[in-house]
């Protein structure tokens, strides 16, 4: 079944959310959108505030899906981190951040092939 590029990054998304729930970590926002940017994902996985990229592509025609989350990128991460943390003190308070790319592969046959990389900056 082919994809829109919106439906594949949904459903890359809902997997993802899926896939932390399972791992144990508390999802405390989606696709949170500020004048800066969005953030696909924000958790909790212990005493970590985990800001989350999600990367999903149908094949590797272009390379893996993480190495689209290039260092201009990853601050761009860190950046928006630190606006979701002022909006929401009470939330983010005495946590360490930590910022994660999951990078899934969903070709069209098949089953979909998730990556979890932690603290990638």
């Amino acid at each position: 079944m082919d994809l829109t590029t919106r439906d594949l990054g949904r459903y890359g998304e809902q997997l993802a959310c899926r896939y932390l729930t399972d791992s144990g970590l508390r999802i405390l926002d989606r696709n949170w959108r500020c004048v800066r940017g969005e953030i696909d994902v924000v958790a909790l996985d212990g005493h970590d505030l985990v800001v989350c990229e999600v990367k999903t592509r149908s094949d590797e025609s272009f390379g893996a899906p993480f190495e689209s989350v290039t260092r201009t990128k990853q601050r761009r991460l860190r950046r928006l981190a630190g606006l979701w943390r002022d909006a929401h003190p009470g939330d983010a308070a005495g946590l360490v951040l930590r910022i994660d790319v999951i990078s899934i592969l969903r070709p069209p046959a098949g089953r979909a092939v998730l990556e979890h990389l932690r603290g990638v900056c």
